[in-house]
């Protein structure tokens, strides 16, 4: 589906160094924002459709493969609630 919308130049300018960023061109970009808008706005009305929810998790993981792998032995109660003891 195409929309088309008209935005100031300035934000043209910033949506296309964003898009630039994440490496994508603007309109797949703009594509995602909106993605993410509706994903946002249903998650507050309590209603998310399979693929959102799946795309919400996505999100959430994004980058997560670079963080260090931990045993569950690593973890405990009380590291976790340690100001609380």
């Amino acid at each position: 589906m195409t929309i088309l919308v008209e935005v100031s130049p300035e934000l043209e300018a910033s949506l296309t160094a964003e898009a630039a960023l994440h490496g994508m061109d603007l309109q797949k970009y703009a594509g995602k924002l909106l993605e993410e808008r509706r994903t946002i706005y249903a998650a507050r009305s309590g209603t998310l459709t399979r693929e959102e929810f799946h795309a919400m998790l996505r999100e959430l993981a994004e980058g997560s493969e670079a963080l260090p792998k931990l045993p569950t032995s690593a973890f405990s109660r009380e590291s976790i609630y340690e100001e609380h003891l």
